[in-house]
């Protein structure tokens, strides 16, 4: 294991990777009409995504449990962190230029981004953190309908509009191209840490039933999952292009 992250991690990230390339590559060949695809309803990609950034948020957690275990400097995470919000701001800029009437304003960067302080300033609660991640899961599924009714109601309070629909607690969906609002998923991203917390009390073998030279290249790609998420799609896009194939 390599001394400062841990392998069996790296190679969980490298695998939602993998994943995650064939659901985007699928997406756009559904987009360019090579195949026709509801990925909005259709339950076999919409629990895909679901899974995919599970898995993603899940990893999130569980590296903040190894940051906070290790006492990582405020000026690594800072660093770190800029590094996210500077790759949140790029993919919002980018999805205005290709979907300029649904472009990115708070997906899976801009929300890891707020999460990652959330999760910081929780990180003592240790274990709890798991706890305090069921119940935030649960009061989206229960509570969201209720607390966005009544806000509009009494107070006037749009919980559907830009401003606030990345809290999550929202009644209908909003037109944009990735959709990640803090509740349920920072719920998703505790878990992960209260998991890591939990197993670095009791440390085991953790291994992926993989071969290992495949869980090896997984690991090394797992490491490099931000530069990698910001140059997949344009690779992809542009794989398409050159076939004739993309818009």
């Amino acid at each position: 294991m390599n001394a400062r992250r841990l392998d069996t991690l790296d190679a969980v990230r490298g695998l939602a990777m993998v994943w995650m390339t064939v659901f985007h590559f699928c997406f756009d060949l559904n987009n360019a009409g090579v195949i026709q695809q509801n990925f909005l309803q259709d339950p076999v990609w919409t629990w895909q995504r679901t899974a995919i950034l599970s898995l993603f948020l899940c990893c999130a957690g569980a590296g903040q449990a190894l940051a906070h275990a290790r006492v990582q400097s405020g000026w690594q995470f800072a660093r770190r962190w800029l590094q996210i919000a500077a790759a949140a701001a790029l993919v919002s800029l980018g999805s205005w230029f290709m979907f300029p009437g649904s472009y990115i304003y708070f997906g899976v960067l801009h929300a890891m981004a707020v999460m990652l302080l959330i999760t910081r300033l929780v990180a003592p609660l240790g274990r709890g953190c798991g706890l305090l991640g069921l119940a935030i899961i649960a009061t989206h599924f229960i509570a969201g309908s209720a607390i966005s009714t009544w806000a509009s109601t009494q107070f006037g309070v749009d919980m559907n509009g830009r401003a606030l629909n990345w809290i999550g607690w929202v009644t209908r969906l909003p037109r944009t191209e990735d959709y990640v609002p803090l509740f349920p998923w920072l719920g998703v991203m505790l878990l992960g840490f209260a998991f890591m917390h939990a197993w670095q009390r009791q440390p085991r073998t953790g291994r992926l039933p993989l071969p290992a030279a495949l869980t090896r290249r997984l690991a090394a790609l797992g490491q490099w999952s931000l530069s990698y998420y910001l140059l997949h799609q344009p690779v992809l896009l542009g794989l398409l292009w050159l076939v004739g194939i993309g818009r």
